[in-house]
């Protein structure tokens, strides 16, 4: 129901009349008749017999754009902006060269329109994001996008599956009447079964009961499959508006619902909130049946189509109608809403920042947040609208134009967010740490968030795929550690991170901390003497009147002479250590001693644990 959603009341109360006269008549009336692919023909006619009017361009750019042939559009709009023009007619020549990709000029467009009317909702949003392209096209990229092979050489959109049958909206049959608006048959909503084994889709068959003469589509299920609801027209109800100066009958659209018995879809009765005012459609029921999401115009509607919700009592009766206010909807169309199992909902927008056209953007109902574009590949210069996700088969569905026509697409490949969960505890007594930090940067250093271990020593954080992070964990009276990770795939990934106690001999003068040991002939830091030298360094950053002496020393092997020089590469290698860690150099200090001042006072006949022991440094810190 996306086009006529939108064409029967913007054309009805959007359309201003400029230059209407005896030359125009015919074309208007097919015009007004939204017969659009004959009104082109017949303002063209009017161009190639020189009539040059800033109103038949603007018709020409019209009917162009409601037949979706937004690169004609642009070209009869290009043409009246020959002449001096409205803002108006400045914001929609604008949207035209986003929709077709021309987004530097479409942004002096705008900068048009804003000089016009700066206080406008629509100038304001420009505004406030001038590298919206930027923006959008770094967003993560969220699923990979698949044609679906049912589509037909007619508009094909609003597909939604249940259990193993994929519904959708239709204009392939060739035997039904033609729309004017675009040549194409009336749409009529289909089905067409899914294997899950191979991922095919057998060949669509008509949802039989549910069609009419009239538009159909798209629909939503309850979740036991016994109720549905579907967008039809309210001539089904024979509610509509005269015109009689036009001849015309303009109906809207309306929600229809409908139960199941034995397979067949019975008992078809409209929604008791439908109207010939305004127009209700593109309905989305909530997981558990208790609310009905659709889009409106109606009475409280903030700009041109809302989504608003209503709530399904145990009865069948519905609630009062609620708008979900400006936190989703514009001074612009939204529609096409969608409510996942998580209570996200998914909706197209013409009036939030995006590519051109209709962008899927989506918003936890449970929280106080904005909504979010889902940037490339979902989203495009085109209209793209009808997000749909099956849970259970991992499948999502779109729909867009970006081909030049209506089509459906799979997300066949959903890519999540992957998952890094910590749990920090004693590395001693096994007890979890309450209240740790857990600092998580990005590969840039940057901090991306900043979190609290719980009762339970856990803390989990929501990570984006194809992205490396360190993960820093610290508590007072605790050596920090850091966990350089990846995420990929949408993998979960686990820190299990046991801080290491602090235990410090304190005195009147003094911290003494265990001895620092090396290997045989070596002066390298080891794992277990980095750990002893991470408590000291803890102990630094807390007090900064801290200095640190360090002695380094070897066992009795060897020379004097060489003794002496490795004792001083063991000090320095200690030193700098400890400055690598952001101590600054003024706050330590430390020499070699050789072999003059063994832990044991052996030879030849020393162990060689009792000599591991005297391969050491030793620090004092000492208040400054």
């Amino acid at each position: 129901m996306k086009k006529y959603t939108t064409i029967l009341f913007f054309v009805l109360s959007s359309m201003t009349i400029l230059a209407q006269n005896k030359q125009t008549k015919s074309a208007d009336k097919l015009f007004d008749r939204y017969e659009y692919v004959k009104a082109a023909s017949a303002y063209e006619v009017l161009v190639q017999n020189g009539n040059s009017d800033s109103y038949v361009f603007k018709q020409l750019g019209k009917s162009y754009y409601y037949m979706n042939n937004t690169s004609q559009s642009e070209k009869w709009y290009e043409q009246a902006m020959q002449t001096e023009q409205d803002a108006d007619t400045h914001y929609r020549y604008a949207q035209l060269l986003k929709s077709n990709g021309k987004y530097a000029d479409s942004d002096k467009q705008m900068k048009v329109f804003v000089s016009m009317k700066p206080n406008d909702p629509r100038a304001k949003e420009f505004i406030n994001n001038p590298d919206y392209l930027s923006k959008i096209s770094s967003i993560e990229k969220l699923f990979d996008l698949k044609k679906l092979n049912i589509n037909s050489t007619k508009s094909d959109f609003g597909a939604i599956q249940y259990n193993e049958i994929l519904y959708f909206t239709s204009s392939r049959n060739e035997s039904r009447k033609i729309y004017g608006l675009n040549n194409e048959p009336f749409l009529d909503l289909y089905q067409s079964n899914y294997t899950t084994k191979d991922a095919t889709y057998s060949e669509p068959t008509p949802v039989s009961e549910l069609n009419s003469i009239y538009h159909e589509g798209p629909l939503t299920m309850t979740a036991d499959g016994k109720t549905v609801y579907f967008s039809s027209e309210s001539f089904n109800e024979k509610l509509f508006q005269k015109n009689k100066k036009k001849n015309i009958k303009s109906g809207q659209v309306n929600l229809y619902k409908a139960t199941n018995d034995n397979g067949k879809w019975v008992n078809i009765t409209p929604l008791p909130f439908n109207s010939k005012d305004y127009s209700v459609s593109n309905p989305s029921l909530s997981i558990d049946g208790k609310t009905l999401y659709f889009s409106s115009n109606m009475p409280g509607t903030i700009g041109g189509l809302d989504i608003w919700k209503v709530a399904v009592n145990g009865d069948g009766s519905f609630g009062n109608a609620e708008n979900l206010g400006s936190k989703v909807n514009t001074s612009q169309d939204e529609s096409f809403p969608f409510v996942s199992e998580e209570e996200v909902l998914y909706f197209s927008s013409k009036g939030l920042t995006g590519l051109g056209g209709y962008d899927i953007f989506s918003i936890d109902l449970n929280k106080n947040e904005s909504a979010s574009n889902l940037g490339k590949p979902v989203n495009s210069e085109k209209d793209d609208f009808a997000f749909t996700f099956d849970k259970k088969n991992k499948l999502g569905y779109i729909s867009s134009n970006r081909e030049g026509k209506d089509e459906i697409y799979s997300s066949v490949a959903v890519i999540s967010n992957g998952q890094i969960n910590a749990v920090v505890s004693n590395s001693v007594t096994g007890v979890p740490l309450v209240n740790a930090r857990v600092v998580i940067s990005d590969i840039d250093k940057k901090i991306v968030e900043k979190l609290l271990t719980n009762v339970d020593g856990a803390v989990s954080y929501s990570a984006k795929n194809d992205k490396t992070y360190l993960v820093e964990i610290s508590k007072d009276g605790f050596v920090s550690k850091s966990f350089p990770i990846t995420v990929s795939n949408g993998a979960e990934f686990s820190v299990d991170a046991k801080l290491d106690p602090i235990n410090v001999v304190v005195t009147d003068t003094e911290f003494i901390f265990n001895p620092v040991y090396f290997e045989f002939d070596k002066s390298d830091i080891t794992k277990g003497g980095a750990a002893e030298l991470d408590k000291l360094i803890y102990i630094m950053s807390q007090n900064e009147d801290l200095v640190i002496y360090v002695k380094s020393h070897t066992d009795s092997r060897g020379n004097d002479k060489y003794n002496l020089k490795l004792s001083e590469r063991r000090a320095i290698a200690t030193v700098e250590y400890i400055i690598s860690k952001g101590i600054s150099k003024d706050k330590i200090s430390g020499k070699g001693f050789g072999e003059s001042e063994p832990i044991i006072d052996c030879h030849e006949d020393c162990s060689e644990d009792k000599h591991a022991l005297n391969r050491r440094s030793e620090f004092i810190i000492r208040n400054k």
